[in-house]
């Protein structure tokens, strides 16, 4: 009997690791996450410029950080094409 108490044990661990796994996922993907390094990245930019005496640095920097944006949203479209490939490599 103790071994089928271990298994459900190891079903439940299973279980709650891959609700952590799906809420990291969802994490990494959302929206709030991405506004979030948006805003962070201008903030961040913003001070760089401020301290270094370029010109208009809270206009100047909304083109780094809209640039960081867009390079964190096409991670996702090269991830998945190059799933296919790798997909296309094995299925070989």
């Amino acid at each position: 009997m103790d071994g089928l108490v271990q298994i459900k044990k190891d079903i439940e661990d299973i279980k709650a690791r891959n609700a952590r796994v799906e809420l990291d996922k969802a994490w990494e993907t959302s929206w709030t996450r991405r506004i979030l390094i948006l805003i962070l990245t201008y903030i961040v930019i913003v001070l760089f410029f401020y301290f270094a005496r370029l010109p208009e640095p809270f206009l100047n920097a909304i083109v780094p950080a809209v640039a960081f944006l867009l390079s964190t949203l096409s991670v996702s479209y090269v991830k998945k094409v190059w799933e296919g490939k790798r997909k296309q490599n094995l299925n070989s």
